[in-house]
């Protein structure tokens, strides 16, 4: 298996690491909320489920072609792998969670597309201590808008997620009224319109997800102070990016890239100090770079690519006094230019960086021969000049990972020890430096090509013999090695 990771994997990788991301966010149970007066114990005997509920689970799991589900006395005491009950101090049982679709082989709730025209039953309404609601691929042979009914869930849910199930239509303007949500997940659906200002309204809101959508208008205020999460890329939103995400002081990812977002990047998004991932790219956003970037303390992935900084260069001191967590920093294609900041040489967690397709020119940082956790590296379709400065090991390691080339004026030293292996720095169109020899005053150029190694001697010296003292060594040489094959 290649050691190596791709871009996506390795952001994925360190975004997992976070402790408060869970997979597909779904939020369990939450024996504690105050919103519903539920104990957390066990069923015992002479407990049994609300009968107005289990009427309403009925209908629910008809509604996705289920009926099996209709043949259970009690949903509760016979419950399956996606409905969870808590019972009160009546020791009445309460459904607090309902989930369908089929996570993995490992993990599958219900199934919801077991009848041609499945559809979200308004019985739902009738679970009036639901926490969670989950629908994960389901209606996608029948596509439907996501019901305005779910609004009247509000004094209980918590976590509603209807992922990837070809929803339609716009955001319904009730989901505002959902003011004990945590969670908001509608990933990679069908919808379009604009995102409902009334979401402002949900201020205990953890994480936002409404990414791979067609969502249009701009990115509404969001103040919520306990905001971890916000998704919004792959939509067709515009406009600049909003000041008051400031204040979401507790973000850890803000994705918004992909879109058609325009003006600068606000001077106060340094104010986000529990960033870890920022995706800005593929946007209209324009330049200069926020110096503020450096008070971004424990941020570990910067992607801005395809945003056109037209003559921005990069500020040396965003990463001399910050960014000391950053190990992914991608910023291909923006037309930056002038030289690469020696400062992102000192930066030793790197492991991904990306400064390809921009107009930077100068030399090569030397300081970026000691960046020992770079694994993938493209300064392509630049301006450099001057000597890499990375020994062999570090090519070996990065391989086809490493792309340098249309760059006319970089070059290698041979006393790197790059002799052994110049096969990608050749792919990439990478030559030997010329260097001045002390003793000769003379030009030594090294060619090297894709499998074969050419050394030429071409010396331009002031000395009148030093033509013919070389071509004599050679002919010694020469001489020597073919009376030794002949002995042998």
């Amino acid at each position: 298996m290649n050691s190596i990771f791709s871009l996506d994997t390795m952001i994925l990788l360190i975004f997992i690491s976070i402790p408060l991301v869970k997979p597909f966010t779904v939020i369990m149970p939450d024996s504690s909320s105050a919103a519903s007066p539920l104990v957390d114990s066990p069923n015992k005997d002479g407990t049994r489920t609300n009968v107005r509920e289990q009427e309403a689970v009925y209908d629910i799991m008809r509604a996705t072609g289920n009926e099996w589900a209709t043949t259970i006395r009690d949903v509760c005491k016979g419950r399956w792998h996606g409905i969870e009950c808590m019972p009160d101090n009546d020791n009445i049982f309460h459904v607090v969670s309902l989930s369908f679709g089929e996570l993995s082989a490992d993990t599958a709730f219900p199934n919801c597309d077991l009848t041609p025209t499945p559809y979200i039953s308004p019985s739902i309404t009738k679970l009036t201590h639901l926490r969670t609601l989950f629908f994960y691929r389901c209606f996608t042979n029948n596509p439907q808008p996501i019901p305005s009914f779910l609004g009247q869930l509000g004094s209980t849910l918590q976590s509603l997620v209807l992922r990837e199930n070809g929803h339609i239509g716009s955001i319904p303007l009730e989901i505002g009224n959902l003011t004990h949500l945590k969670t908001l997940d509608l990933h990679k659906n069908d919808l379009n319109g604009s995102i409902p200002l009334s979401l402002g309204r949900l201020t205990g809101l953890k994480t936002l997800d409404l990414s791979e959508n067609k969502l249009t208008g701009s990115i509404p205020s969001l103040k919520s102070p306990m905001l971890n999460i916000v998704d919004l890329n792959r939509n067709h939103l515009s406009g600049s990016i909003p000041t008051t995400l400031t204040s979401c002081i507790s973000l850890i990812k803000l994705d918004s890239s992909h879109n058609r977002l325009s003006g600068s990047i606000p001077e106060s998004i340094g104010e986000l100090k529990s960033l870890i991932l920022m995706d800005l790219s593929y946007n209209s956003l324009s330049g200069p770079l926020p110096t503020s970037f450096k008070n971004l303390n424990f941020l570990e992935v910067l992607i801005l690519s395809g945003n056109p900084m037209v003559s921005s260069t990069i500020p040396n001191d965003i990463f001399d006094n910050g960014l000391k967590d950053l190990m992914i920093l991608v910023m291909s294609n923006m037309n930056l230019e002038g030289p690469i900041p020696e400062a992102i040489g000192r930066m030793h967690k790197l492991r991904v960086l990306h400064l390809d397709g921009n107009q930077l020119n100068g030399s090569l940082p030397s300081n970026f021969g000691s960046l020992e956790n770079l694994s993938e590296l493209r300064l392509d379709s630049n301006k450099l000049t001057g000597p890499v400065p990375f020994k062999k090991e570090m090519v070996w390691k990065m391989r086809r990972k490493l792309r340098l080339h249309d760059n006319s004026g970089l070059c290698y030293d041979a006393r790197t020890g790059l002799g052994d292996d110049l096969t990608t720095l050749s792919d990439n169109g990478i030559g030997h430096c010329e260097t001045t020899s002390p003793t000769s005053k003379g030009t030594i150029e090294h060619v090297t090509n894709v499998g074969v190694d050419h050394i030429g001697f071409h010396a331009k010296s002031s000395h009148g013999g030093s033509n013919k003292s070389i071509q004599d060594r050679f002919l010694y040489l020469t001489m020597l090695v073919l009376l030794i094959h002949y002995v042998m």
